[in-house]
């Protein structure tokens, strides 16, 4: 017989909608109330342990209650919580604004990224950029100008409508067709499943034994060539630079990021990096030019001319986002009182002096070469850990970035035949591995792993081990 339903489930279940989530299915269960948190620990109401395998949604870095950024907070509290940013300054923003511009043009090269526009989250920080360098393209090609904006096929990039508008997966968005304006799209560079690669499947990163002639980057060139031809070209080019998040954790083969995204400046795109979820160390540490990375496309040496950061802004702890842009943007929207060229955009709780706080705290921590160093020896664990999934006859593709992983199942490797989505194959992997004290979240047939930098490496070898476990109990081989 079923133990009764805690009281706080049971007002879940009354109250609660919950994101991306069928709520049908949810009422049929009980939940995973989760009450505490210690490094990469949670623990529910019944007294059960997690490790949080996803770093609570892609968000948590330094793991739970750490007591640098809980002291951070706590120091601020006894300042003031919250004030308009509508008027006034304030001081944990302001040094926050300075930190962001420092990490962001490290070791990177014209534009530089100077001016720093606070939101709330993802989302608004993508739908900052967007209005920005819509306007900022009316005002340098003429007011008649109707600039049009490019994405890869499988992007997301947040819940506004701009920034659904701007995203490519249909499963979320064709609800909300009627309220989107519309997007171009190119392929990514899905080196599994890509059409142009004549490789067979093999037990390995399908980026390293790909067979191709970069047709994804030409068909790119062509769609930007095709644009131009039509003297309609595109305003922006939006990417997460070097593994698309929602999409499925898909990553980028080494060359690709800067030859597209110089394709699209001899075009006259702007670049929108969307690191929201890629920021602050998540794909890796190590630049090809040798300095410490803390953002995706620093690796590769691309600056883009809006930089979109939030999840781990504040290390996980509170919303908070910013979108940097340059001196040349930031330009166009000056002028008298009377001219009206003021960003009319804002948030209330923009600048908002507790996620700051907690932001500057993070970012102290991920400056220290104890935490850079623990992150690399992380990384290699992960690499090894992870290796041993290729033994699993459901994992077909196993594809990692810095402390970041996608594993996707397929019904057979040799042929990457894939689940059909209705069976909810990594949902159900995801259910197994919460049985044994792992937390993490399926997109689709893709099992994610991102765990917070705290996690010690036994913590990391028993994520990986339950996700073998798993898959092999709920697909056998």
């Amino acid at each position: 017989m079923p133990r009764p339903l805690p009281r706080i489930a049971k007002l879940d279940h009354a109250h609660v909608w919950h994101p991306f989530t069928q709520m049908r299915d949810w009422l049929q269960r009980e939940p995973i109330v989760l009450v505490r948190g210690k490094g990469s620990v949670l623990w529910d109401i019944r007294g059960r342990e997690y490790l949080d395998a996803n770093s609570s949604i892609w968000t948590n870095l330094h793991g739970h209650a750490h007591p640098r950024i809980n002291a951070a907070i706590q120091k601020q509290l006894r300042k003031v919580a919250h004030t308009s940013a509508l008027g006034f300054a304030n001081e944990p923003a302001s040094r926050l604004a300075g930190e962001l511009v420092k990490i962001a043009n490290r070791g990177q090269h014209a534009p530089a990224l100077t001016k720093v526009f606070f939101s709330d989250d993802g989302s608004t920080a993508i739908e900052v950029a967007l209005k920005l360098a819509y306007e900022y393209t009316r005002r340098t090609r003429g007011k008649s100008s109707k600039p049009r904006f490019l994405a890869l096929r499988g992007a997301y990039h947040g819940d506004t409508v701009g920034a659904v508008s701007l995203g490519q997966i249909d499963l979320f968005h064709k609800a909300y067709r009627g309220l989107l304006f519309k997007s171009s799209a190119v392929d990514a560079p899905y080196c599994y499943r890509c059409p142009f690669n004549r490789a067979k499947p093999e037990r390995a990163d399908a980026r390293t034994y790909r067979r191709c002639n970069w047709e994804c980057t030409g068909r790119f060139e062509e769609t930007l060539a095709e644009a131009a031809r039509e003297k309609r070209p595109y305003a922006g080019f939006i990417y997460e630079p070097r593994m698309q998040g929602a999409a499925g954790m898909i990553p980028q083969p080494a060359g690709w990021l800067p030859r597209v995204t110089e394709a699209a400046r001899n075009h006259g795109s702007l670049l929108i990096a969307d690191e929201v979820m890629t920021g602050f160390g998540r794909t890796g540490t190590a630049t090809n030019s040798g300095h410490s990375a803390l953002f995706a496309g620093q690796h590769e040496g691309v600056q883009p001319d809006f930089l979109c950061v939030a999840k781990g802004l504040t290390g996980g702890y509170l919303p908070m986002a910013a979108t940097l842009t340059t001196d040349s943007i930031f330009g166009a929207f000056l002028g008298d009182y009377a001219e009206f060229k003021t960003f009319f955009h804002g948030h209330s709780f923009t600048g908002n002096q507790l996620g700051a706080a907690a932001s500057l705290a993070s970012l102290s921590l991920l400056g220290s070469r104890q935490n850079t160093s623990a992150r690399v020896s992380l990384e290699r664990t992960f690499t090894k850990e992870l290796s041993g999934l290729w033994s699993v006859p459901a994992v077909g593709d196993l594809r990692q970035e810095g402390l970041v992983a996608g594993i996707e199942l397929v019904r057979d490797w040799r042929t990457r035949e894939s689940f059909p989505l209705a069976e909810q194959a990594g949902m159900r992997v995801c259910e197994a591995m919460a049985k044994r004290g792992v937390l993490t979240r399926a997109i689709g047939n893709v099992i994610v792993l991102m765990p917070p930098y705290c996690t010690t490496k036994a913590q990391l070898r028993r994520m990986v081990a339950a996700v073998a476990d798993s898959i092999e109990e709920v697909h056998p081989g």
